[in-house]
């Protein structure tokens, strides 16, 4: 079924949902895997370093990937390389099932952020082609609270299979649901549009954008166990920032460049894209030290854990389902402030924990978090998605969805290091030997583990305390990041006409400019 018959028809909800379950598998994993390293490291068995290029093989690959994928999307068809992409997922799933050694793991996790990278930016490219603009936005949120909705139920999954399976079964668990989003796309996506591909691809820009990616990604990587300071980092973050400028340069110059730097001349894709990138810092933030709070302070398993993160995405829920009907009323330069000032006071809220809180009190600004994240984050996207040109919205989509994951692992390289500042500045150690001590400044699970040994309540004490101390200025600094979005998007979003006009099909591409 073509494109413009499927906007019409029931069967785009089906598409859409098979849209959502294969960026529902991404987020998943994404969590899973880092509930089961623990396990991972006794049965493969791996050392720290091992672990740590786990999670960091991922990364890598899916930050490099995205960037060209778009342009591949455009030239050979969305659904084929998403198809591609969920095939290539199960695959590497597989390949980290059966793995028997940490090397292999690696490899798999590798591969499985090619394909992540394939399916992200492309299954959002999709969406213009299956809705008509007045249902764009309505699609955005619900294909948003798919891709966020992995963060928590990823801990309760992971939880359950590692009670009742062993380690591998947290990559099996993927392949069912890889095969039912292949075989729903298959059936469910519209055909893809013939375009023309005689022009050659940029090879030098998707080389220069790669390597400045990887040497950014690679040096933010290393930071939580080199430090800020140490000569891989430096020359890592040098080499990125001699290569990304250069990237921008070329792809300036050249005729046929792998993304449309051109876009950030539209004030609707400019500041969308920005407002999303402040939005998703604000909210890797908080779920960065999160769930280790509820873990570490409030003595949660992974199980628990995830369940409590859930008023997060019952916030973003209903904001969603609001969103709908209020932004074509208000107008987004009304609304994304809103839900960023919104997001301001949860975040705001949470810093005043105190070491003896319960959970409530978490749950209260936990779904005010994710009221504000859904009323910011659905129509700003909703905003760049509008700003597209329909015969390169994959392009579009990796360079928002790049943007958006190198803003990500910036954030929570200095967020990390903002929390370990706090907890060191009132971690108490100094009865302890040396060998408890550092083990107990290494993190507040580490204390927990030094104070079991010691039966030192003092020490547990301390700890939390300390824990919840950086965590508070983690949450201040996302809620200042948030109210800052808020004062930029009141100030520059277009206003309601130039929505209206863009919903309207009459806006042509880049005619709102930044003056």
């Amino acid at each position: 079924m073509s494109a413009l018959a499927l906007s019409s028809s029931p069967r785009r909800w089906l598409a859409l949902a098979a849209l959502t379950l294969s960026v529902l598998i991404v987020g998943l994993d994404g969590t899973v895997i880092n509930v089961a390293l623990p396990t991972m490291a006794g049965e493969l068995p791996a050392d720290s370093s091992q672990l740590q290029w786990i999670g960091g093989g991922y990364l890598l690959a899916l930050s490099v990937a995205m960037l060209p994928v778009g342009l591949l999307g455009d030239r050979y068809g969305h659904k084929r390389l998403l198809l591609s992409g969920i095939g290539l997922f199960a695959v590497a799933s597989l390949g980290g099932a059966l793995a028997d050694s940490p090397v292999e793991v690696i490899a798999a996790r590798a591969v499985l952020g090619l394909g992540a990278a394939a399916i992200m930016p492309l299954s959002m490219a999709i969406l213009p082609r299956l809705f008509a603009k007045e249902e764009l936005p309505k699609a955005v949120a619900v294909w948003t609270a798919a891709t966020a909705l992995g963060m928590p139920v990823g801990p309760v999954v992971g939880g359950w299979l590692l009670d009742h399976f062993w380690w591998g079964s947290v990559f099996l668990f993927n392949l069912p649901v890889a095969a039912l989003a292949l075989l729903a796309g298959l059936w469910l996506l519209p055909r893809d549009e013939r375009h023309a591909r005689t022009a050659p691809f940029d090879l030098l820009g998707t080389v220069l954008g790669g390597l400045g990616v990887v040497a950014l990604v690679y040096g933010t990587i290393l930071i939580p166990q080199d430090g800020w300071t140490s000569p891989s980092v430096l020359a890592s973050l040098a080499a990125a920032a001699a290569l990304l400028p250069a990237f921008v340069l070329h792809e300036r110059r050249t005729a046929r460049p792998i993304v449309d730097l051109k876009l950030f001349t539209d004030r609707r894709f400019l500041w969308g894209t920005l407002i999303a990138v402040f939005v998703n810092f604000a909210v890797m933030g908080i779920l960065f030290v999160l769930p280790q709070y509820l873990q570490a302070v409030l003595g949660n398993d992974a199980l628990g854990t995830g369940l409590r993160v859930l008023p997060l995405i019952g916030g973003l829920m209903a904001a969603a389902t609001l969103s709908e009907s209020v932004v074509p009323r208000l107008g987004v330069r009304t609304v994304v402030p809103f839900g960023l000032a919104l997001l301001s006071a949860g975040a705001l809220l949470g810093a005043t924990t105190d070491a003896a809180d319960g959970y409530g009190f978490t749950a209260l600004w936990l779904s005010l978090t994710g009221l504000g994240f859904g009323l910011a984050v659905v129509p700003a996207t909703s905003l760049v998605m509008g700003a597209l040109p329909t015969d390169h919205t994959g392009s579009g989509t990796s360079l928002l969805e790049t943007v958006q994951q190198l803003g990500s692992v910036l954030g929570v390289a200095g967020l990390g290091s903002l929390l370990g500042y706090g907890y060191l500045a009132r971690l108490d150690t100094g009865s302890l030997p040396r060998g408890a001590a550092d083990a107990a400044r290494d993190s507040v699970s580490g204390a927990d583990a030094v104070a079991l040994q010691l039966h030192d309540a003092g020490l547990t004490a301390s700890a939390h305390g300390a824990f919840v101390h950086g965590m508070n200025l983690v949450l201040m600094a996302c809620g200042a990041i948030a109210l800052l979005a808020a004062v930029l998007a009141a100030r520059f979003l277009p206003g309601r006409s130039t929505c209206s006009r863009t919903v309207a099909g009459s806006v042509p591409e880049h005619a709102e400019s930044v003056a």
